[in-house]
């Protein structure tokens, strides 16, 4: 995770995000960096636009919530369901105890 930290930072900070500048970031930042993990990572950017991907993911954490609003909603429609079964089972019960209650 802390090389991406590193890398969005150079970015912000409108430098070249490669491995000579993210080394110099993670090390200053006290992390011992790994030249794989460096050289995949760079790669792995060089064809990113990473003004494109910030604004998307901006614009998917706006609409995260709206989802997340309605899971507590079905949450209690489906509690609201189960108390009306309940309610329904419990008058049958009663209709049945008193019928039986004519016949002895």
């Amino acid at each position: 995770m802390e090389y991406i930290y590193g890398a969005l930072l150079l970015h912000s900070a409108g430098k070249e995000v490669d491995e000579e500048n993210l080394k110099k970031v993670l090390t200053e930042a006290g992390v011992k960096a790994d030249d794989a993990r460096l050289k995949s990572l760079v790669s792995s950017l060089k064809e990113v636009k990473i003004d494109e991907v910030l604004k998307n993911a901006a614009s998917m954490a706006v609409a995260a919530p709206a989802h997340a609003a309605e899971a507590p909603k079905k949450a209690e429609s489906k509690k609201e369901e189960k108390k009306e079964e309940k309610k329904e089972e419990a008058s049958e019960e009663d209709a049945l105890a008193g019928l039986s209650s004519l016949f002895g």
